[in-house]
Parts: C-alpha cells; structure tokens; sequence
C-alpha cells in the first residue's frame, strides 16, 4: 500500500515518523508533499519519497492523508483532480460532505481525528467512513493509524465530541504535568526529576485505568487513605472546581470544532 501525505506538519510528520517507527510499513512506501522544503528535507532523510508534485502523489499513492490545517482546506482540495486513491482528512470541523463537495466526483472519504503521541505509537485514532468505502479501505485505513496506537470506528456526529477527548486532550494532560513538575520544583525537587516522576506517575495511572478495568473513581478512593495527604489534595481541587473546568474546557473545544465544521 502506498500511503501519501499532503501536509507534513506537527501532526503528518507524527504519522510519518510512526510509521516509520513501526516497522509495519518501509519508508520507500510514503509519499509526502509539503510547501516547506525543509520539513520535505527532513522526511527524505529518513527514506521518504519527498520530490514529487501534490498531483503525482495522489496519482501515484492509494491512500492519502490530507494533513493540513482546516483554514486552508478550502485552497488545497479544488488543486486535487484524481479520484484514485482513499482521501483521509484529519483535520477537526472539516467535515465528509465538505470534502464531497470539493474533491472529484467519486472520491471515497474517511475522516479522521489522530493525536499527537502517534509519533511515539501511542496514538489515538477515531475514523468515520463515507458510505462509499469499502470494508477494505476501512481496513486499509485503520491499518495505518494502528500502526501508531489504537484505533476506534465512530457515527461523524460524534466526532466534535472526539477531537475533545482525544484530538486535542494531549495538550491538557501536558499543562497538568507542568503545574505539578512547577509545584514539584517549588517544593525543593530538582527539575528533571520532577519531570520523570510526574510524567510517569500520569502514564502509570492511565495504564491503570487501561489495564486493571476498573472505576477512575474506585482508582481515585484507593489512594485516598482517610485524613491522609491524597485526600486533602483531592478536597482542594474539588473546592476549586477541577471538574468543571475539565468539562468546561472540553465543551468549548467540541463547540469550537463545530464552528470550524459551518
């Protein structure tokens, strides 16, 4: 399967690099096309075919992976004029009947909203496939974003809800670790370490969650000891509103993500 990009930004050069990472797929195997030569450069150090038009790619690959940001959709998809390969959007608010209406007629669509940490293979990835895709381009698809985490099948309708819980969660998680490393550092710990310890101890409590199947509450109360030090950090973040700024914050991206969608 031939796999190419249009856009090799932060998020296309992520899917690259875990691809690549991977070892599922050989570099010989991605096209890539990008305004910036110097992103271009850096892809075709690593194998990539890179020196190639936005024409020839779509020509050329069966899937493309249309990487770009959702302002200048609108600019790049009147300049698409083959109807050959799977196009994949994964850019929020863009929407399959956007893309309907600006690509050849014919063009099979999947939507699809990945994350950052696909760079590490720790991706997560929802699709929501045009009716005019095959179960095997679903695969196909599918195939490549497991190649850089987990991937999940959803209605479209749901997925202004998906660019908050996973397109864009990364971000919070990482504000989260910096205010404790800084709380941490605050506190006498040496910088690094803080770094190593809060990060890690975020991985170990979602891989709990993941692993052991259990309530994040029922998590949570396990290490709250009564009148011990959890509790009392769990009594101040409730008094401030840790909760509802959370559902807040994602509320306003899922609205966000609509109004890009209009």
């Amino acid at each position: 399967m031939k796999i190419g990009f249009i856009g090799a930004g932060n998020m296309g050069g992520a899917i690259i690099g875990g691809l690549i990472a991977s070892k599922k797929t050989n570099a010989k195997d991605l096209y890539a096309y990008d305004p910036d030569k110097e992103k271009l450069n850096v892809l075709g150090d690593k194998g990539v075919n890179v020196n190639l038009s936005m024409e020839d790619i779509c020509e050329l690959c069966d899937v493309i992976i249309l990487a770009v940001k959702p302002q200048i959709f609108h600019k790049v998809l009147p300049e698409i004029v083959s109807s050959k390969p799977v196009y994949v959007s994964i850019a929020a608010g863009i929407s399959i009947k956007f893309m309907k209406d600006n690509l050849p007629e014919g063009a099979r669509i999947i939507r699809a909203m990945p994350n950052t940490p696909a760079l590490i293979g720790k991706g997560v990835t929802v699709l929501s496939a045009d009716k005019g895709v095959t179960e095997e381009e679903v695969e196909n698809v599918k195939f490549i974003f497991d190649c850089v985490g987990i991937t999940e099948i959803a209605d479209e309708k749901l997925m202004d809800a998906v660019v908050a819980a996973s397109g864009s969660s990364p971000a919070y998680v990482y504000m989260l670790i910096e205010a404790m490393v800084d709380a941490a550092v605050s506190q006498g710990l040496p910088r690094q370490m803080a770094y190593n310890i809060c990060a890690s101890a975020v991985e170990g409590s979602a891989l709990m969650v993941l692993k052991t199947g259990k309530h994040p509450g029922e998590l949570k109360d396990m290490v709250c000891s009564p009148g011990g030090t959890t509790i009392e950090a769990v009594s101040s973040l409730e008094a401030d509103g840790f909760y509802a700024t959370i559902i807040k914050a994602m509320e306003k991206c899922s609205e966000k993500s609509k109004k890009l969608t209009k």
